[in-house]
């Protein structure tokens, strides 16, 4: 009896959660749409893009193409070139000479109290003009009202920080069961209304791909010093903007920059595992803690449909239920990232792959081995 009780109470818990999940993803998404304001200022503050790079050869010229073909008119472009091993620097430089919008830093060399992506954009913001500071990723390809979309949202949001979801490219196998996992958090698991509203650091979000804030924010919180040496620091960023008394909004960009983060199944997993377990604070209680409830509630619905047809258990229909919600869930997901549909039906290996990014995340910290990253190892 006692048993049959706790099977039972993990069936329906797993139905309350699927459900939870999908009510969610469709409140999350209109909420977002809902405050996301399409692009329409094209004059206004002076906007400053920053744009850090390492061994981006193949990226760079693309990404700044397109931010040089803005429809907004007051912003300029500061590109620093991380001691790159390849020919990024040379591109670069070259793109400056035809276009006086665009300027190009060398960067020092990497202190060990840093990391390179916000020691790069901390040197870039010392040279910045601009009233408003847009840092973007090197891989990264926007619309021409990109500029415009972040002037505009800050202005009709009347807040000091904005990021969001961009549109990601997925090519291959590997990247459509890694990649998409970036979007649970804030797409069917905490409301995005909190991020707004509730002043607690737990309750930001931030993409490194494209965040905009005010320079008086930025100064004000001391810059990237706060969180020299963190892996996710574009979250730390939305935290500590946040806990000094200023509005942040987590927006829907995926119509105005789109990327391809990772190119195949092992360099998703190295490039999002190595911010698990730092964006938990490398807290191994709370990390456990998380891993047992993937286990249990993501990644156990699908081996136990199986078998649920296999032995005929009285809770099929529960089973059922969540694999449909499950699947919903990731159908509303995807289309509101403008991702195609069928990706959807992958959900089983996403939950497997994003356990296995949890469960590496922490191997590789505590065991003092860290992540190979851009030619430099972080922790």
């Amino acid at each position: 009896m006692t048993v049959y009780f706790i099977t039972a109470v993990y069936y329906y818990g797993m139905v309350a959660v699927s459900v939870y999940f999908f009510i969610m993803a469709v409140a999350n998404i209109l909420e977002m749409r809902k405050k996301t304001a399409p692009p329409g200022l094209k004059t206004g503050p002076l906007v400053s893009v920053l744009i850090p790079c390492r061994d981006e050869e193949e990226n760079i010229e693309r990404c700044l193409m397109s931010l040089l073909e803005q429809s907004y008119e007051a912003y300029e472009i500061l590109v620093i070139d991380d001691n790159s091993t390849d020919n990024t620097l040379s591109i670069i430089s070259r793109m400056a000479k035809k276009n006086k919008r665009l300027k190009v830093y060398k960067g020092k060399p990497l202190p060990p109290d840093w990391y390179g992506k916000p020691f790069a954009l901390q040197q870039l913001s010392a040279h910045a003009k601009g009233d408003i500071f847009l840092c973007t990723d090197a891989d990264t390809v926007h619309a021409p009202t990109s500029v415009s979309w972040a002037v505009t949202n800050l202005e009709a949001n009347r807040c000091d920080f904005i990021s969001g979801y961009v549109g990601q490219t997925l090519k291959s196998l590997g990247e459509r069961i890694t990649v998409p996992v970036m979007f649970f958090l804030t797409g069917f698991i905490i409301p995005t209304f909190l991020n707004s509203l509730v002043k607690s650091g737990y309750f930001s979000a931030a993409v490194g791909q494209y965040i905009v804030i005010k320079k008086d924010a930025f100064a004000n919180i001391g810059g990237f010093t706060a969180f020299k040496k963190k892996t996710s620091e574009d979250v730390y960023m939305a935290r500590h903007v946040k806990q000094h008394g200023y509005k942040t909004e987590f927006l829907d960009i995926t119509g105005q920059v789109q990327c391809r983060m990772y190119r195949g199944y092992y360099s998703g997993i190295q490039g999002i595992g190595k911010n698990i377990y730092d964006f938990l604070g490398k807290q191994p209680a709370i990390l456990i803690s998380i891993a047992l409830l993937i286990f249990l509630f993501f990644v156990l619905p699908a081996p136990m449909l199986i078998w649920g047809f296999v032995s005929h258990t009285p809770f099929l229909s529960h089973l059922i239920a969540v694999h449909a919600l499950f699947t919903l869930t990731c159908l509303v997901l995807f289309i509101g990232r403008r991702i195609p549909w069928y990706n959807a039906l992958l959900w089983p290996a996403m939950y497997f792959s994003l356990l296995f990014m949890v469960l590496w995340s922490f191997y590789r910290t505590v065991s003092h081995k860290g992540f190979f990253w851009k030619g430099r190892v972080v922790s």
